[in-house]
């Protein structure tokens, strides 16, 4: 885990890691959040519209995020405070491993909160997910 403090933070500092997907995660999300949509959990479902293989929920693809604020950056001290994303394309567990970056982009001195450029990529390295995040520098 990351430990930067607010005084650590600069402009364009970036952070990456690899997530493999796998059936059970999404399993585990059903049963977590309660969503039972089909294009998420019947393979034949997501067959007869037009998909190889069930969707991967949007929402699990982004709870990403929170990994990349909460351990990567800035890692212990954060607070995620707003989180924007666009779901580009979808993701299915072939897809794997994905990328999740982010990108320093603002820095508000007053609030000690930080502004992230995020995205997802794919292993074909197709973006998948693009959105910023804003993210406070607790007191370390």
């Amino acid at each position: 885990m990351k430990e930067y403090k607010f005084s650590d933070i600069k402009l364009g500092m970036e952070e990456s890691f690899d997530v493999s997907l796998t059936n059970d995660m999404l399993d585990s999300f059903k049963k977590i959040t309660g969503d039972i949509n089909p294009l998420h959990n019947d393979l034949e479902y997501a067959k007869s519209k037009g998909y190889s293989e069930r969707v991967v929920y949007g929402m699990l693809t982004s709870s990403f995020l929170s990994t990349l604020a909460g351990v990567y950056l800035p890692g212990k001290y954060s607070l995620i405070h707003e989180v924007n994303v666009l779901f580009k394309k979808p993701v299915f567990v072939s897809d794997s491993p994905l990328t999740i970056k982010g990108k320093v982009i603002d820095i508000n001195e007053i609030f000690k909160q930080i502004t992230i450029k995020v995205e997802i990529v794919n292993k074909n390295n197709d973006k998948v997910l693009r959105g910023t995040m804003k993210v406070g520098i607790i007191n370390e």
